[in-house]
């Protein structure tokens, strides 16, 4: 990483470091009634870490897990549309710290993957009553060192990667904090000023498997088709035989049945 971006810490945005804790996401929506605005919670180690659905989030030392704590402008589904943001952000410190040559690329709905195998997932957990967002928890695990055990993770699943293990390259957490923080600011100004649009766009530029064939599965529904995108909304579009269909939340597996 250059020396430029070492310096650079977006305007306005806390840096909280701990050595030990739950969960950043837990630990962040803790701390939310205290804080002025938005702050980047890292762990130096995760006790219980959260994938979605309830899934456990293996965290072994050297990993990334840290939490942006925001108050979002708007709605859920508008709250909902930051994880393409957190994606793309991740996607592209990962390039700063490591060269255009990384093989990356974004699996829906929160997934970035190396090589074809998962690298980091993405949390969002929120807060409020109703229609309204007091607090949004956005927990970004990135495999830096060490890939989990994948004998555990279930059939067609994604293979956990790592960084170190693909690549033979060494990020620290605290770098990876550094250059994620300010990417995921310039992401964000970008949607603030120009909408979800070209945030859409620059996803669906790195989306992993694009007008192939993928199977969506949202709990005993699975529906198999071409997947063709994303709507406005951030909802997957996949064209099944019975036409086309957007889909705004399901486990993803690359292929058909």
């Amino acid at each position: 990483m250059s020396d430029s971006s070492a310096v650079l810490w977006p305007e306005g945005v806390a840096r909280h470091v701990l050595d030990r804790v739950d969960s950043t996401n837990a630990e962040a929506l803790r701390l939310a009634a205290h804080l002025a605005g938005p702050a980047w919670i890292m762990a130096r180690h995760q006790q219980s870490g959260r994938g979605r659905r309830g899934r456990a989030w293996c965290d072994p030392p050297g990993n990334f897990a840290a939490t942006l704590l925001m108050r979002p402008q708007g709605d859920p589904a508008d709250a909902a549309r930051l994880s393409f943001v957190a994606a793309l952000a991740v996607h592209e410190a990962l390039l700063r710290l490591c060269g255009p040559s990384l093989n990356l690329s974004l699996k829906w709905p929160n997934d970035v993957l190396l090589n074809g195998g998962k690298l980091s997932g993405i949390l969002l957990e929120s807060a409020g009553s109703g229609a309204t967002v007091s607090a949004l928890a956005i927990g970004i695990g990135i495999n830096l060192a060490a890939a989990p055990d994948g004998d555990g993770i279930e059939a067609r699943a994604t293979r956990p990667v790592s960084l170190k293990g693909e690549t033979g390259v060494t990020v620290t957490a605290d770098e990876m904090l550094d250059a994620l923080a300010l990417s995921f600011d310039q992401w964000l100004r970008q949607m603030r000023d120009f909408g979800f649009g070209p945030i859409r766009a620059a996803w669906l530029s790195r989306a992993a498997r694009l007008a192939e064939t993928i199977t969506a599965r949202t709990g005993n529904t699975t529906l198999t088709g071409r997947f063709d995108g994303i709507d406005e909304t951030g909802a997957l579009l996949l064209t099944t035989a019975q036409g086309r269909q957007a889909i705004p939340a399901a486990d993803i597996y690359f292929g058909g049945h």
